[in-house]
């Protein structure tokens, strides 16, 4: 993002809440038009999910196996799962078993210590224990339905602790794929190119939810029944510049990590129906292209593979902090651009997918590889001494379990492995913490703390459980810890 006036700032976010709030005034007149007479309905089911990622997914598996008998999946875009199919898949979770066999101490306790300090402790206790109480239970149901995972857990960027449990195969797809062959299995019926543009509610702001309306690809009007419940898992709000900006200006001319359809369409229409929000200036980055670069290079993950330079070839933050605290370092620096490195040790731990993009970046220019330190350098444009006396520096601290910058001894390891690589780490869009607010059933709570009947909100869409800053790897573990939590839920009537 380049440097801009207060006066462009102002006039950036005054923009942004135009075209928000035109968009949001949409939402209410088209709500009003249709509010006084009961819908004539095309169809019927018991649950209608709004969301095609891992916490929609996951709350439909949960929901059949529980013996919801009809159910219908919608989906806008016209490919299936979300943020989760892009996403590296790390799982925050105590996991006794694994745990135990690497001499990790872990518990419920201590996860939600970690998270609920982590995001500054704005919060809502009972929804952070309810996540880290049945996180090891999602786990071990994915792992059910034929999800595998690697045998050791370890520390992912921002994470805090090591407790993260990486997918078998490349990335969060991993998941989507054992999901979309679970509701293949079970009947679940699955519609993309299908986009809500109303939630259906007995009256304004009070009674029970009663369904959906669509529109489909041929901009054609469907109008759902769901009898049990309608479950709100669209997602956030990353990848819509102008919604980000109306709570955060700073976030207007970022980049963003995530799908093009993380706009946060599905917020306005439930606040529309009486929904509260909370929390939606809560935005998170992390490392991704920086200003007027296209191709995210990853080599950040695992925090005790990698380190951050500047421009001038110096390290200037601890790579273990919090995600807010590593964004505002970079965002601080000249050019809003870092460099993560690693070594041959790191990229062999990269996953297949993050190194194939490691790979593309070589011919994009976002990435280099060399033999040396100091060829390396070259090819970053940064003065080879000072990159080596950054890396030989490093090293002695690794020997000597005191690193400069205060990274935990237990998250060093050297930079000595030829060959060595190198990529941009900018600041990217990459979690919206606000959103919708829900109880620990993930029902959804109005402005005046009243339960909403037979609407349910999981994923990125709802505020609360991250505070001011998610954990790295607590988002995967929301989604199908609350996903499962909303199956069940559902299939009791709650």
């Amino acid at each position: 993002m380049t440097q801009v006036s207060r006066r462009h700032l102002l006039a950036g976010a005054a923009g942004a809440a135009a075209v928000y709030g035109a968009a949001t005034a949409h939402a209410a007149t088209t709500s009003d038009l249709n509010i006084c007479a009961a819908p004539k309905f095309d169809e019927s089911f018991d649950l209608v999910v709004i969301g095609s990622g891992g916490a929609g997914l996951s709350s439909a598996v949960m929901a059949k196996q529980q013996g919801v008998k009809r159910i219908l999946v919608l989906e806008k875009m016209a490919f299936l799962g979300g943020n989760t199919a892009i996403s590296g898949g790390g799982f925050n979770s105590y996991d006794p078993p694994r745990q135990q066999a690497q001499g990790i101490k872990d518990s419920p306790e201590l996860h939600f210590e970690n998270t609920y300090d982590g995001g500054d402790r704005r919060a809502n206790p009972e929804l952070v224990h309810a996540m880290t109480e049945n996180s090891y239970a999602a786990i071990q149901w994915l792992e059910s339905i034929g999800m595998k995972f690697k045998p050791n857990v370890y520390q992912i960027y921002g994470g805090l602790y090591p407790r993260c449990h990486a997918p078998y195969g490349s990335l969060g797809s991993d998941y989507i794929k054992v999901l979309k062959a679970q509701c293949d299995k079970l009947g679940i019926e699955i519609r993309t190119n299908s986009r809500v543009v109303r939630v259906l509610r007995e009256s304004p702001l009070e009674g029970k939810v009663t369904g959906v309306e669509y529109v489909d690809k041929s901009g054609k009007k469907h109008v759902i029944e769901a009898t049990l419940s309608v479950v709100a898992a669209a997602g956030g709000f990353g990848a819509n510049p102008q919604m980000r900006a109306l709570h955060d200006p700073r976030m207007l001319n970022l980049t963003t990590t995530n799908q093009p359809g993380a706009t946060g369409d599905l917020i306005p229409l439930l606040q529309d129906i009486g929904a509260e929000v909370t929390g939606m200036d809560f935005i998170q980055c992390n490392p991704g292209c920086p200003p007027g670069r296209s191709h995210r290079i990853i080599m950040h993950l695992i925090v005790r593979n990698f380190i951050m330079v500047d421009l001038s070839g110096k390290r200037f933050v601890a790579e273990d902090s919090r995600r807010d605290v590593i964004r505002d370092a970079v965002l601080s620096l000249p050019k809003q651009t870092a460099f993560s490195i690693i070594d041959q040790n790191g990229f062999d731990e990269t996953n297949p997918g993050h190194q194939a993009g490691i790979l593309k970046g070589f011919e994009t220019g976002d990435a280099w590889k060399a033999d040396t330190i100091e060829e390396l350098a070259a090819k970053m444009k940064v003065d080879p001494a000072v990159l080596k006396k950054t890396i030989d520096d490093f090293n002695a601290g690794v020997d000597a379990q005191k690193d400069a910058l205060g990274k935990a001894p237990k998250m060093l390891r050297k930079i000595e492995r030829a060959p060595f690589y190198a990529g941009y780490a900018g600041m990217s869009v990459h979690h919206t913490m606000g959103g919708i607010v829900i109880n620990s059933k993930t029902q959804v709570i109005d402005r005046r703390g009243h339960i909403i009947p037979h609407l349910h909100a999981v994923g990125e869409l709802t505020g609360g459980i991250h505070g001011t800053n998610r954990l790295g790897g607590n988002a995967i573990c929301d989604i199908f810890t609350f996903g499962r939590l909303t199956g069940i839920a559902v299939a009791k009537g709650e």
